[in-house]
């Protein structure tokens, strides 16, 4: 299955709040990368995974995500 990104504005203060955010995505099966910008407040994920499921991650790590989107999702395979 091919790779989706996603981007999430998420509220971080420090290194323990983007800490945080790294030890959640890491630990989750399906992600084959990610980047954590402390500096733009941005996490960019790719992943097998649907996005309500990272989003769901994230939020469990009890940041707040202003805002999300999908940047890219793998083509429909045809029948």
């Amino acid at each position: 299955m091919a790779d989706s990104q996603y981007k999430f504005n998420v509220v971080m203060t420090c290194s323990g709040c983007s800490g945080a955010i790294d030890r959640v995505l890491k630990k989750t099966e399906g992600v084959s990368s990610y980047d954590i910008s402390l500096e733009k407040q941005e996490v960019l994920v790719n992943t097998t995974v649907d996005y309500d499921t990272i989003l769901a991650k994230i939020k469990k790590t009890g940041k707040e995500v202003k805002s999300g989107e999908v940047l890219s999702s793998p083509a429909p395979s045809a029948v």
